[in-house]
């Protein structure tokens, strides 16, 4: 008999007996739930992904200022890419003695190659899909246009020498930008009818949008193509750069969403390292005859090591399938909030997710393994008689090295890795020494308990080296659920408190300093409630400390759009109420010629403290000192700017104010009177990017909401685990006290009060590692406001007395119920 066909063979003894069906469900239950995690989290990112390229309406975006070179679209025919195009420009409707500022958006008969557009009929009709744009002779509108200037749908609109048929109301459009042209109300025309309105002359300021789709890696290679030839004026949109307000909440996503498989990665190796040490220990008296025998410690090691190889591929395989359809059974429950186009799943994924369960069965079952091969031949004749545990730093030091390695494999994000692996083992350290020394102390209570509570705690006492190992475990299992289910809440409710249901929905830009006052009073005569008003001046960055800037930045960074247009500069005594100062002080007293730079411009640009900018404003220059690095909340739909300055540095320069406010739907019409009131003034609606905004932000809470049962699946796990690994020594030690004259009610009582302290103590570590971690996270990690979460003081300890008490007396039942002579007999 070949030694892997006694593997084999003693492989299907152990799973007959059962020895091997704690290890073989934690691992299946590890790798169905990494790989439904995997396969989910691969899906839904790719899935949001593809949704975010419908806020371009293209996967690629080009913008230029004119039409680029006709062999750029060959190239992209060339690769199969899907081509569409849009133009963007101002001009002045007329009709019915009305006026109107409108942005005029010319599409081609492809657009959108993402996305949707939806229209309405009439006032009244619902709403109705469109994937194409309007016929030639017809012109979409959006509803503020048939108001302001008295038109119905159907009649004429003139578009500078062009009459186009008005036959729809523009209701959604995906690619609605934050720029001039999209914030005015809207009327988008074929691109067939362009050259017949004559607006377009040599030297009009157009913007022009090159939108192209494909296959990923007919994209990637057009990218990498392209960018070296485009020019100063022109780039490459992106998702995160063009919409910085969706770009940082799907950030926040990714990130938790690898923060969800950290987790259950985590709790189920800690179960998977617990029921492999009881296997191993249940293994030391058949070590030791094959010993006898003349097997090697080499020969031990392998026979058993490919016992759990093979265990591992089965067990994954299993897990693979497993997590394949639970990933599929999520998708169906979420397919009512979810995209109608949902990706495909990735294989990739599905093979990581193997990987992954023979890493977590490699970091975590090897070294308690490694046991097995230094049992003594001599415990044939003593039973007492253990191997020497393998090294601490090969029994952590592996364990840890997988996680990290998944950690960061998850997050891409080496801050991160760092950030948990090491709070947590601080943690994990100190209150290991805490707790081992708090049960030492507690000896002293003994004397002064019950007889029920005395057995109940000494049940702890007697082994507290492997006493603090469980509490450890708990606690890592409870700080894993804990971590998950508050990051998702705050994750959640900072979504929605920086994204209000009244959160601002429009803009006005150009109010004169003489019509700001009446402006407000206007305002707050129609309850309406606005956000600050911040003066502007529009100016250009030349120069960092005298080098122009052209030198510094680097081609395709987010400095470099910045360093090519005007910024909007602004001064204000006080701290925006969504900037936070990172690097520097803002200013207390009325010094002039200082500046605030927000933290992502400033890293791009180079920029740092101390440094010496130069501003244009028209002809005129001036220099300001950089006062202080500010990070700002792109996604609070407020004013926002990259440089503010001190009071009195721009009063060289005529200014006008901004300000942005909520208006319901009911009052739209006011806006039509505020124009015509302040003719100056252009008034910007953002109503369908908050719109598309707040569809993605309940994809994504939904989804998040459903990671966290995954985590909590193979947290039971543990718990199971943990008292299954003390289970043979509770039934001798149970058939001993039956002996001697206890009850099956008196073990009961005893079993209770164990486990129930076992689960306080480990909610009480857990609470204070959590805090920690979650301190950690928040201020360094995912940039959020740490708040001190006193609920959980008052929750985790109680719940985790309740469960691990239910599932410790749970798993221990048949200690009371075993004869004593029949255990006594197996001795």
């Amino acid at each position: 008999m070949t030694r892997f066909n006694l593997a084999l063979r003693l492989l299907w003894r152990d799973s007959r007996s059962g020895e091997l069906t704690i290890l073989i469900l934690a691992l299946i239950i590890a790798v169905t739930s990494s790989t439904a995690i995997s396969l989910f989290a691969d899906r839904l990112q790719r899935t949001m992904t593809t949704q975010a390229a419908e806020f371009l309406a293209a996967d690629l975006v080009i913008t230029s200022p004119a039409a680029i070179p006709d062999e750029w679209l060959s190239k992209a025919t060339q690769l199969n890419l899907a081509q569409a195009q849009t133009l963007e420009f101002s001009s002045v409707l007329i009709e019915h003695d009305e006026l109107l500022l409108a942005g005029i958006k010319a599409v081609s008969s492809a657009y959108p190659l993402r996305g949707f557009l939806k229209a309405t009929a009439s006032d009244y009709s619902a709403e109705t899909v469109e994937h194409t744009g309007p016929k030639p002779g017809t012109a979409w509108v959006d509803k503020r246009i048939l108001s302001a200037l008295k038109l119905n749908l159907g009649e004429l609109l003139t578009v500078g020498e062009k009459k186009l048929t008005v036959s729809n109301i523009i209701t959604y459009e995906p690619d609605k930008r934050g720029d001039f042209y999209s914030f005015s109300p809207r009327v988008m025309i074929n691109a067939d009818d362009l050259k017949a309105t004559g607006i377009l002359q040599p030297g009009s300021r157009v913007h022009y949008f090159f939108q192209f789709s494909g296959d990923s890696k007919a994209l990637s290679e057009f990218n990498l193509w392209i960018k070296p030839q485009l020019n100063p004026s022109q780039r490459i949109m992106d998702i995160h750069d063009d919409r910085p307000e969706l770009g940082s909440a799907l950030e926040r996503a990714e990130r938790y969403l690898g923060l969800s498989s950290i987790i259950v990665i985590l709790i189920s190796g800690v179960a998977i390292a617990m029921a492999t040490r009881r296997y191993t220990e249940r293994h030391f008296n058949a070590t030791a005859i094959l010993r006898c025998l003349g097997c090697k410690q080499n020969e031990i090691l392998w026979l058993f090591g490919s016992q759990f190889v093979v265990l591992g591929l089965l067990a994954s395989a299993i897990g693979c399938l497993l997590g394949w359809f639970a990933q599929e059974a999520l998708f169906h429950l979420l397919r009512s909030l979810l995209p109608q186009q949902v990706a495909n799943p990735g294989l990739l994924a599905v093979f990581f997710g193997f990987i992954i369960g023979m890493a977590i069965l490699l970091g975590f079952a090897l070294p308690p393994l490694l046991r097995l091969k230094k049992v003594s031949p001599l415990r044939v004749l003593r039973r007492e008689l253990e191997p020497l545990p393998s090294s601490a730093w090969l029994i952590y030091g592996l364990a840890i090295g997988i996680i990290g390695v998944l950690i960061w494999r998850y997050t891409d994000d080496l801050k991160m890795t760092a950030t948990i692996i090491g709070v947590g083992l601080s943690s994990l350290l100190l209150l290991g020494l805490l707790v081992y020394g708090l049960l030492r102390f507690s000896r002293r209570l003994l004397p002064h308990l019950g007889l029920t509570w005395r057995f109940g705690l000494q049940g702890l006492l007697k082994n507290s080296r492997g006493s603090v190992g469980q509490i450890l475990a708990f606690s890592i299992t409870l700080v894993a659920m804990v971590l998950s289910f508050t990051v998702r809440t705050d994750l959640i409710n900072d979504w929605h408190k920086q994204l209000p249901a009244n959160a601002p929905n429009h803009f006005a830009l150009n109010i004169f300093p003489e019509q700001q006052q009446s402006f407000q009073q206007d305002l707050q005569q129609q309850q309406i409630n606005g956000s600050r008003f911040y003066p502007v001046i529009r100016g250009r960055l030349v120069a960092i400390n005298n080098t122009p800037v052209q030198q510094i930045v680097s081609k395709d960074s987010p400095g470099e759009n910045a360093t090519h247009r005007e910024l909007s500069l602004t001064w204000t005594k006080d701290l925006p109420a969504d900037n936070k100062i990172t690097a520097g002080n803002w200013w207390q007293d009325a010094q002039t010629g200082q500046v605030s730079v927000e933290q992502k411009l400033a890293k791009s640009l180079k920029i740092k403290l101390g440094d010496l900018l130069t501003f244009t404003v028209g002809s005129q220059q001036f220099t300001s000192t950089v006062a202080s690095i500010r990070e700002l909340q792109w996604d609070t739909m407020k004013p926002n700017f990259y440089m503010i300055f001190s009071p009195g540095t721009l009063d060289a320069f005529p200014s006008t104010f901004i300000t942005s406010f909520y208006l319901p739907e009911s009052q739209k019409d006011f806006l039509n009177a505020l124009v015509k009131k302040y003719p100056s003034t252009t008034v910007l609606e953002v109503d369908l990017i908050l719109r598309q905004f707040k569809t993605i932000l309940s994809q994504l809470t939904e989804a998040i909401n459903y990671l966290l049962y995954f985590a909590l699946m193979a947290g039971f796990t543990v718990l199971f685990a943990a008292v299954y690994a003390t289970l043979d020594s509770r039934i001798h030690e149970g058939a001993l006290m039956r002996t001697l004259g206890a009850n099956r009610a008196f073990l009961r009582k005893t079993h209770i009060i164990e486990f129930s302290l076992l689960g306080l103590i480990s909610g009480l570590l857990a609470v204070v590692i959590s805090e920690a971690m979650l301190y950690a996270l928040y201020t360094h990690v995912m940039h959020m406001e740490y708040r001190a979460n006193f609920y959980l003081w008052g929750i985790v300890p109680p719940t985790g007395a309740l469960f691990v008490g239910l599932a410790g007396c749970w798993g221990v039942r048949n200690v009371v119920n075993k004869s004593p002579l029949q255990v006594l007999r197996e001795l």
